[in-house]
């Protein structure tokens, strides 16, 4: 009996996020690892990356991770999942591969301590252990190179994973060849399940081509006189080469804006995928008085991700960009066809750029060629592969819903064959037959701030979106805990509730809901600050809610104070020490003073003078007597003398 299951830890029913999980008989094949970015109510959040839970409760099991382009929607979160499974491998083409290197060498990573496959179109990796079992790579047409589908084969079936693919001839970097090989070899073997991408499922009819989209960049240039500036998605690389070759066809200088899309084409110049004159590309300096960045030779590309472009064009229409500033005498061009959640914000960029300039051309998306396979092209596939099972993944349940509709205008039975799966959901296959969901697994978002990842949850995101919305108001007091009375009136600060501002008597109110408070807290022969605190929240916020009809975030400081600790004299123990040392010294030295003026007699009423005067006196009428001898006698004086010497003073 063989088992096959499929869940989706991200990328289903969200626009974003992408990670699939094939397990064929406990073999875990991971397919993309990609972000998000968010809406615009998470504020402060950079981007959102899929929950690695369940990877980690089967981290034995993993065969590989398989990347099928280098977006960031598909290998975006590489660097959370290199961190907690540095031992798996990665599969790529190798201008993914040079993507990856690239995004894990910015944040710090070691590549050469990772494991890395290079694969193409005619790659072949079979799996050890297992019941013939092996993945192939199918080259697709998308507008990144180097994009490749996946599919892993079994003994049920293949399963076919798509990932972003068109069928427009004109890009030329698919090899459209090896790409219908591949499938009909699919089909002839037999597709158990296919997980196409929905993201394009509501696009009908025709839509533009890139000869078409050439044609009208053309037009533009040649009635252009002054500085273009074009705004761009830093993901799609070949709408960025289009616009360098026809402003290299015009003789006109090059600039490009943007962080990661010069990071990544320099990648993709160095591997010799893009082809950008040196001569042509200019770094434009800081703007000042003497230089203005308004050549009007100048194209400029405005590049980013999502939101990026809009916020960089609102900037440089309300003259605060440090590089461009838009005049009257440009040309604007917009290229980027909003994300869902962006449509005001592209809405407000458009109104800001025509109060300083109305040359203005907008794309609509029927004018753009589409990265995403619309109706026809999904009908295409389908009828190459004929599954068995369709599950669509990579878009929102709208479109997961139109994927399903298109499949059941070609036949297939709605209820029994298509599936729309959610994340977390697991889909079991047993002996080549859909049994159905299987329980579920852990799912969910990892919000990035910057460097920071995993902290910005849920209680974080709510005290943002109330700072936003209701604004803060910080209470402050000094509280003295031995006497239980406050010491210092209740001090009032508010930041963004304009509320208070129109009502000055709100205060008091604010101080009478705070002292009521205080008054049950300061009878306590012990207080509880952390429930103290918790109760003025508590109660400010309901009067507040009362008031003013607003919840802003209350934050209570309650200061422990004693003023009875500020008379008393600080001791300073060094200084304690050298004050003492200092006394012993002067009763050292007084006392020595002492001892010496006792001990120092006078000549004329020390009696040892006398006595010794009497000897001497003595000695010297000997000496008179008996001059035989007088060094004998000056012997006797000098020892009498050093015998007295100790005790007496000599003047």
């Amino acid at each position: 009996m063989s088992k096959i299951n499929f869940v989706s830890l991200g990328g289903c029913q969200e626009c974003g996020k992408n990670l699939y999980i094939v397990e064929v008989d406990t073999k875990i094949f991971v397919l993309d690892c990609g972000i998000k970015y968010p809406t615009s109510e998470l504020y402060g959040v950079d981007y959102i990356s899929p929950d690695l839970t369940y990877l980690e409760q089967r981290k034995k099991d993993i065969v590989g991770l398989f990347l099928t382009h280098g977006h960031e929607e598909a290998m975006g979160a590489v660097t959370d999942f290199v961190t907690k499974f540095p031992d798996v491998k990665i599969f790529a083409s190798h201008f993914t591969l040079a993507l990856v290197q690239d995004l894990l060498k910015s944040k710090g990573f070691d590549n050469s301590k990772l494991h890395f496959v290079e694969v193409n179109s005619k790659t072949i990796y079979k799996i050890s252990n297992t019941n013939n079992v092996s993945v192939t790579f199918l080259n697709t047409a998308h507008n990144i190179y180097d994009s490749y589908g996946i599919i892993i084969h079994t003994q049920d079936g293949a399963i076919v994973y798509t990932s972003n693919f068109t069928f427009d001839q004109n890009q030329h970097q698919a090899d459209y060849l090896s790409m219908f090989s591949a499938l009909v070899r699919a089909s002839r073997e037999g597709v158990l399940a296919l997980l196409p991408e929905a993201q394009g499922s509501l696009y009908e009819g025709s839509r533009g081509t890139i000869l078409e989209f050439k044609q009208r960049i053309e037009n533009i240039f040649v009635k252009s006189n002054g500085r273009l500036i074009f705004s761009l998605f830093s993901n799609d690389l070949q709408r960025i080469q289009q616009i360098i070759d026809i402003a290299n066809s015009f003789n006109r200088n090059i600039a490009i804006l943007g962080r990661k899309t010069q990071r990544t084409i320099d990648v993709g110049i160095n591997m010799g995928y893009l082809r950008v004159p040196e001569d042509r590309l200019v770094n434009l300096k800081f703007l000042d008085d003497n230089n203005k960045n308004d050549d009007a030779n100048l194209v400029v590309l405005v590049t980013g991700e999502r939101h990026e472009p809009y916020y960089m064009l609102q900037r440089m229409a309300n003259k605060r960009d440090r590089l461009i500033n838009i005049n009257d005498r440009d040309n604007i061009v917009i290229l980027t066809n909003p994300y869902p959640g962006t449509e005001k914000m592209a809405a407000r960029t458009l109104d800001m750029i025509y109060r300083v300039c109305t040359n203005v051309t907008t794309f609509t998306q029927d004018l753009l060629p589409e990265s995403h396979a619309n109706r026809e092209e999904l009908k295409m596939m389908i009828n190459l592969l004929h599954p068995k099972y369709i599950l669509p993944v990579q878009g929102e349940y709208r479109h997961q819903y139109a994927c399903i509709q298109i499949a059941n205008c070609v036949g297939f039975d709605t209820v029994n064959n298509l599936i729309i799966p959610d994340n977390g959901d697991l889909y079991n296959f047993t002996d080549g037959v859909l049994t159905g969901v299987k329980g579920s697994v852990p799912v969910g978002e990892i919000m990035n701030d910057g460097d920071v990842a995993g902290d910005v949850g849920q209680v974080v995101m709510r005290d943002r979106e109330l700072l936003g919305e209701s604004g803060v108001i910080l209470l402050y007091s000094n509280i003295n805990p031995r006497t239980k009375k406050v010491i210092t009136p209740l001090q009032i600060v508010c930041k963004g509730f304009a509320y208070i501002t129109e009502h000055p008597e709100f205060n008091e109110k604010i101080t009478k809901a705070f002292e009521t408070v205080c008054e049950k807290y300061l009878q306590q022969a012990r207080i509880d600050w952390s429930e103290f605190k918790s109760d003025i929240r508590n109660a400010v916020s309901r009067m507040v809610y009362k008031e003013a009809n607003a919840s802003p975030i209350i934050i209570p400081v309650l200061i422990s104070t004693d003023p009875s600790h500020l008379l008393k004299p600080v001791i300073n123990m060094d200084q304690t020490k050298k004050a003492a040392s200092k006394k012993v010294a002067l009763k050292s030295e007084k006392k020595v003073v002492k001892k010496d003026s006792k001990k120092e007699p006078k000549e004329s009423t020390t009696p040892k003078t006398k006595e010794v005067k009497k000897t001497v006196k003595k000695v010297v009428k000997k000496e008179e007597k008996t001059s035989e001898k007088p060094k004998a006698v000056k012997k006797t004086v000098r020892k009498v003398v050093k015998k007295d010497s100790p005790t007496t003073t000599l003047k």
